[in-house]
């Protein structure tokens, strides 16, 4: 049965990268609007691919291609289109691929309370039974890496084949008596001022910046890629972005990362200055058994965009293996 959803104006014109076609009848426990046209061949359907948490949150899932499920955690405050290089490629390599928004970002519903690691995963807990997904190969970036991490250490990996860390936060960002190699309170503060001043320009001038190392010298910035990053940020919640910030910053994961007992990739950009690379992914390495680390030279934080080749290919081997 098609249930129907109901859809506010904001939420009806955000959706429209989010129609999806579809032959067969929505998943079980997916909540979709569809219009049919009917042939003597075929029904088809358009769908909106959602699913209802237990909190009564709407997540919104893109669902591309047949075989292994592949699972992807976008970073703050972007989207699931921030994945669809990588999607598009595995979907194009006989995987299925989904991303979400993650609660009170992009498409997904914007709470009010619920902005943290813990309710994070838990979503991406429902969504994973929801769809009944098995032997999935699960992968964070950024504080999607940290969606991943809280995942594990709340729910297991009875359902994971293999994991993956990319740029991501873990073990923990923020710099404490026993974390001396994290960065000060002081530039998560610098972050929530900037987001409560002027969340648009301070979007802007991350996306245009060190995000991508953009203000590297000889750096050729993309206005496009530039432009991705602000829409996919401003489609968030204020409240949901903001508090997000004291999420991706401030939570441990190091008892997390302990419970990581599948095949697990690390990649993470030497030249990363929004999550340095030694508090990061080379600290991960060093927790997480029998971890591959791949570091590239130079790399900014948004390696997937700048060196998506590279990236795309190196992942696409790890999923093979």
């Amino acid at each position: 049965m098609v249930q129907k959803v109901n859809m506010s104006r904001r939420s009806a014109m955000l959706s429209g990268a989010g129609v999806a076609a579809a032959v067969s009848l929505p998943l079980a426990g997916s909540t979709a609007s569809a219009a049919q046209v009917t042939s003597s061949k075929q029904t088809a359907r358009i769908t909106v691919n959602t699913i209802t948490t237990k909190d009564g949150v709407q997540i919104y899932y893109k669902d591309w291609g047949r075989g292994q499920p592949v699972v992807l955690s976008h970073g703050w405050p972007l989207t699931a289109d921030s994945w669809e290089s990588l999607a598009f490629e595995f979907a194009s390599n006989g995987f299925r691929v989904i991303t979400h928004d993650r609660r009170g970002h992009g498409r997904s519903s914007q709470p009010w309370d619920g902005n943290d690691m813990d309710h994070y995963a838990d979503d991406l807990a429902q969504l994973i039974d929801t769809l009944d997904l098995k032997n999935i190969i699960l992968a964070g970036f950024s504080t999607g890496g940290g969606e991943v991490a809280r995942y594990v250490g709340r729910h297991g990996t009875k359902r994971i084949a293999k994991l993956g860390l990319i740029s991501a936060v873990p073990p923990l960002m923020l710099k404490t008596d026993t974390n001396p190699g994290g960065l000060p309170i002081e530039v998560f503060d610098g972050i929530r001022a900037g987001s409560r001043a002027n969340r648009a320009q301070l979007y802007l001038d991350i996306a245009s910046g060190p995000f991508y190392n953009f203000n590297r010298p000889g750096a050729k910035p993309s206005q496009g890629i530039i432009q991705s990053w602000w829409m996919q940020g401003m489609m968030g919640g204020h409240k949901n972005t903001y508090e997000s910030i004291k999420a991706f910053s401030e939570t441990d994961f190091r008892e997390d990362l302990k419970k990581f007992d599948k095949p697990t990739l690390i990649i993470h950009g030497e030249d990363d200055q929004i999550v340095p690379i030694d508090a990061a992914g080379r600290a991960s390495a060093k927790i997480v058994k029998h971890a591959k680390l791949i570091t590239y030279p130079g790399a900014p934080h948004g390696l997937t965009d700048t060196h998506k080749e590279k990236f795309n290919a190196d992942f696409l081997a790890f999923a093979k293996s």
